[in-house]
């Protein structure tokens, strides 16, 4: 098969990228490395089965001939982390909504199945969980930037399925949560990299708020696993998946927990969300999925919990492949 990843130097895409390689695809990876790497995919740059385009998927010349050449999108190209979404509002609400206004389009044209990862920040401050795919979102006001990142990833579902109804599109929507491994970086504001960072330095743990707000870790492998068996499933066509972990930790317990497996000198310092992003920023207080749905569909399952998500991350920040 051949397959197109946007963002594929990115950190999720990298690992995707890796593994459709390995079942034997050829893969066609485009990204303008505003956010991914070479270093992510340079293992595979060798390959005859794989193809790197550095590029904007805004560059409608290029991605024509890309869509045209493959057999099914995987779209992952976003800005991503809350650092960037507050610190560059345009750059968040303009890559997500024409970057994808642009994959669909072209993905029309040639009538490509396109899966596009979308985010458990659609459910926005809702406590009502665990969310489940049709639940209500929750969103504050339009004046903090933070919740531009959510709208505008609602516009790219809404923009799949108006394809999906009115073009007879394949598309396949998954949402996101929390997704940690290796390759990732604390750069744009990722709690785990972060952590693991900082201990290792022995520096302070910088846990923003109160440290009480409530996340659920997926390893990479597992997310991989799950796009790759919603492609393959013509029953998912038209829908929306969540994709992650159900298992629970408090960022204050995570901070704890990195501190003691790295054994650590570090302190725990606490940050103002105001002094750590802007002023009167508003956070989720609770992300957990209900993993009902796919599990019914295809038999998902998170194999790799926190623990080993955690050694992982340690091994990796603690090899010479460091970012």
């Amino acid at each position: 098969m051949r397959v197109l990843i946007t963002g594929g130097a990115g950190f999720i895409g990298s690992h995707l990228a890796e593994a459709l390689h390995n079942r034997g695809d050829m893969v066609y990876v485009i990204d303008d490395l505003s956010t991914g790497r070479l270093k992510n995919i340079e293992h595979l740059m060798s390959s005859p089965r794989f193809n790197i385009a550095v590029e904007t998927i805004m560059n409608e010349v290029v991605m024509d001939r890309l869509v045209s050449e493959c057999d099914i999108i995987y779209h992952l190209a976003a800005a991503v982390g809350v650092e960037l979404i507050v610190n560059r509002p345009v750059e968040t609400i303009e890559t997500n909504i024409l970057g994808t206004e642009m994959v669909l389009k072209l993905a029309a044209r040639y009538l490509k199945k396109v899966i596009i990862t979308s985010t458990s920040e659609i459910y926005g401050k809702s406590i009502n969980t665990p969310f489940g795919e049709d639940d209500d979102r929750v969103l504050g006001p339009t004046t903090k930037h933070r919740w531009s990142y959510s709208s505008s990833k609602a516009i790219d579902e809404f923009l799949g399925l108006a394809y999906h109804k009115e073009r007879n599109l394949e598309v396949v929507i998954v949402r996101l949560f929390n997704t940690v491994g290796p390759r990732q970086t604390g750069q744009y504001g990722m709690v785990v990299p972060r952590f693991v960072t900082q201990a290792l330095k022995n520096a302070p743990l910088t846990v923003y708020g109160n440290g009480k707000q409530v996340r659920c870790f997926t390893y990479v492998s597992d997310v991989v696993d799950a796009l790759q068996s919603l492609a393959q499933q013509p029953e998912a066509v038209g829908q929306i998946f969540n994709v992650g972990n159900d298992r629970p930790i408090s960022i204050l317990e995570l901070a704890e927990k990195v501190k003691k497996m790295t054994n650590s000198d570090s302190e725990i310092k606490f940050v103002p969300y105001d002094e750590a992003y802007e002023a009167g920023f508003e956070d989720m207080s609770i992300r957990i999925p209900n993993l009902n749905k796919i599990r019914s569909l295809i038999g998902y399952e998170p194999k790799v919990q926190l623990e080993e998500i955690l050694k992982n991350v340690i091994e990796y920040f603690n090899a010479d492949n460091r970012p």
